[in-house]
Parts: structure tokens; sequence; C-alpha cells
């Protein structure tokens, strides 16, 4: 069956199934289902669990073994499985169709896995896990709804913040649900339940958007040439060094110009990305990047990342964030609105 994240502690308060799938991209919202899960577990007895994470050469034989191994004290078990890509392989797919089959009363099968593509969800394992037991697709909250998402959290967690506060917190987290919760906590702490203020959440609140170099080449990738700056920006005041924001924004420029000769030679996309080794829910980014630019755009801009670089570490008479800028806003424009 296929349950709701807002609908999942309900469901786990009136029943708990043999086997679990969690899937999601937002690292916070999968773990705090799969612990409402665990939670549920602890109380109908289960009281051990076993954790496996299907990495490279992770050994299916050790998951099968799991369910053929009894406890000592016939102690009820969950058996754990990661899927860090959301692709078990065949092998992998038939071991967890063969452990949905063998979950009982003293074993919990539960998975999790990063949002299945179509092929991923219509897979047999996927559909004997939803079929023996339940799915639970875990969404990522957009920018829009992020606001709405801190207010419902600070009230849960016995705060009462004005618009302004709430406000604040969302801008500053750019949208990072895990920072935007530990915020939350540190204001409960700093200043018990009751009201929060804009003042308050100013004093309080670091901003973790400003440390975040990876976001700003998202960013940019993205051809979101606003925030890239404005994060830009935020790490300057931070004061990070800027060797460090140029070692990121080359590396990625790097992968790209590679990626778009690879195009010119035949080479198929997807192909590409694959052997780059860039992340799934990256993926979409990084096409429509190489989409708006030609190979020597790249190259032109590793050469301007030379020369921030060399500035960053005093070898170039220049403003290292000034470059660093040109570069940000030379990947987030296409050719023809840079010649505009």
């Amino acid at each position: 069956m296929k349950i709701s994240a807002n609908q999942l502690n309900s469901h786990l308060k009136n029943s708990l199934l043999p086997c679990y799938l969690v899937t999601g991209d937002e690292p916070l919202l999968v773990a705090e289902a799969l612990d409402a899960i665990r939670a549920a577990a602890r109380e109908q007895g289960f009281g051990s669990r076993e954790l496996y994470i299907a990495t490279t050469g992770f050994d299916w034989a050790d998951l099968r073994g799991a369910a053929a191994n009894l406890s000592l004290f016939a102690e009820k078990r969950i058996v754990e499985l990661r899927l860090p890509t959301g692709k078990p392989g065949l092998k992998g797919g038939a071991t967890i169709v063969e452990m949905t089959e063998q979950a009982r009363d003293d074993l919990l099968f539960v998975v999790s896995a990063p949002k299945l593509d179509r092929s991923g969800a219509a897979s047999k394992w996927a559909k004997s896990l939803e079929a023996a037991g339940g799915q639970c697709q875990v969404w990522p909250v957009g920018l829009r709804e992020l606001p709405a998402w801190i207010n419902a959290r600070m009230k849960n967690a016995g705060l009462q913040p004005d618009r302004d506060a709430v406000q604040l917190i969302a801008d500053r987290v750019e949208g990072n649900l895990l920072a935007a919760q530990q915020e939350i906590e540190k204001l409960r702490l700093l200043h018990g339940e009751g009201p929060i203020s804009a003042a308050d959440v100013d004093a309080a609140v670091v901003d973790s958007s400003r440390f975040d170099v990876y976001k700003l080449v998202d960013a940019a990738v993205a051809g979101d040439a606003a925030r890239a700056v404005r994060i830009l920006a935020g790490i300057r005041t931070e004061g990070l060094e800027p060797v460090i924001v140029m070692w990121a924004l080359t590396r990625e420029l790097r992968t790209l110009a590679r990626l778009a000769e690879s195009i010119q030679s035949g080479i198929d996309l997807s192909t590409g990305l694959r052997k780059a080794g860039v992340w799934q829910n990256r993926q979409g980014l990084v096409r429509a990047c190489i989409g708006r630019h030609q190979v020597a755009d790249f190259y032109q801009l590793i050469q301007l990342g030379a020369r921030a670089d060399a500035a960053a570490k005093g070898q170039l008479r220049a403003d290292p964030w000034q470059l660093a800028t040109q570069i940000i806003l030379g990947l987030s424009m296409s050719g023809m609105q840079r010649a505009s």
C-alpha cells in the first residue's frame, strides 16, 4: 500500500506492516520517517536492528542470511537496507523480493532509497515491497512552502514565531531542512517556549547557506545568477578563503568541459554523466547547463578560474572575489546572454 509522509505517523499508531519502502531526496524527512517506523516497531517488541548498506561490492548473501538466521532468544528484529543509488541490480532486486516474502511477525524489513525514477518505481522489487507492506514517498519542501513548514515546526517545538522570524530563517537556510531544524532546536534551547522575534533569530541563527560552497556551485549551474551571487556574498562575509571557492568552481567547470567534449565526440550524455560520477539529483542541472553553453565557454571560464586562484594566493594583483563573480555570471548565463 502507498502511505503519504503526512499520514505515516497515524498509520503506525494503528498498524505495523511487515515491510516498508521509504524513498526521497530530502535526508531529514527520510530520516524522520525511518525513525517513526523504528519507534513503532520498538513499541511492539522489536528489540534489535541490523543495518545493511548496499554500496559497491555489497554481498547480497549477507542480507539473505539475515532473514535465515534466527535470534538465539527468538527476539523480534528490524532488518534495514539502504540503497544509496536506488538501483540494487538484478541480484539485489531478487534478494529484496525474497526478503519481502520472508518478512514475518518477528522480522520487520525496511528499505530506504533516494527518489526512484520511473523504471525503479516500476521494478519488481519496489512493487513487491508495496504489495507486501507500505511504500512512503517523501517529497521535498519547495522554497514557497518552506516558511509554512518552518512555522509549523516551530509551533510544534513550543515556539511562537512572528512572520518576520519565520521568513528570516527561511531566507538564511536556503532550503536546507536539516539546517532549519537545527536552528529551531537552537532557538528553543536559548529562549525556551514562547514568542520568537526576527531579532531573536538574527542573534541566534547562523546562516548555513553562507558556508555551503556546493549550493553556490549548484545555483550557478542551474542558471540562478541572483541566488549564486547572494550566496557568494554571504560566503565572503563569513570569511571563507576564496581559494576554496575557486577550487569548487574550477572542479565543476572541468567536469562540464569534459562532458561537453564527450557530446561533441558522439558519446551519449547519460553515459558521460554516469562515468563522471554526477549524482542522479544533479543530472538535470548539469544537462541544462551544458545545453546553454559551448565547449569553448567552459574553457574560457577555467582560464578565468586560474587567474582567480592565482589572485587568491597572492600571485596576481586582482580581486579574486570579483573574478569569482564573473565566473558565476558566466556559468549562469548562456553565451547569447553574455554577448548581449
